[in-house]
């Protein structure tokens, strides 16, 4: 599921202030590509939150409904609206990689025959169902 957030950038000294409004995010940047880059992962991180929960990720405004003055860290001349993309399913499967343990059922001779040639069944498993999904590595 990919989406394009219209995101809101201040200058303000040594740093790059952001502010996602549709998802009420707040963060920074050292410089404005760190700070592009820190949105898309703040954007990615509360769209899994969202997810989890069993909520749909909101839509994103169009840029001309968006008040770059009501922005949090609004600095006249410092402040603009840039887009930042994200692809929901992509930051998903790049960042939540923690293992779940699940029981597998097969007859006792595969099973055998498995551990005779040291073959791993979990990995065999995680690379039939990357293909099956088609889930690019």
């Amino acid at each position: 599921m990919k989406k394009v957030y219209p995101v809101i950038f201040t200058h303000d000294a040594d740093v790059f202030l952001v502010e996602v409004p549709d998802l009420e995010i707040l963060t920074e940047g050292s410089d404005l590509v760190n700070a592009i880059y820190m949105a898309r992962d703040a954007i990615g991180l509360k769209g899994i939150a969202i997810e989890d929960e069993g909520d749909e990720v909101p839509e994103p405004s169009e840029v001309e409904n968006i008040d770059v003055k009501k922005s949090v860290f609004y600095k006249d001349k410092n402040s603009f609206i840039s887009l930042v993309d994200i692809d929901f399913s992509e930051y998903r499967r790049r960042h939540d990689n923690k293992m779940v343990r699940r029981n597998v059922t097969l007859p006792n001779w595969m099973n055998v025959a498995a551990e005779k040639e040291n073959i791993n069944v979990s990995k065999v498993l995680q690379e039939a169902l990357s293909e099956r999904l088609q889930i690019a590595k």
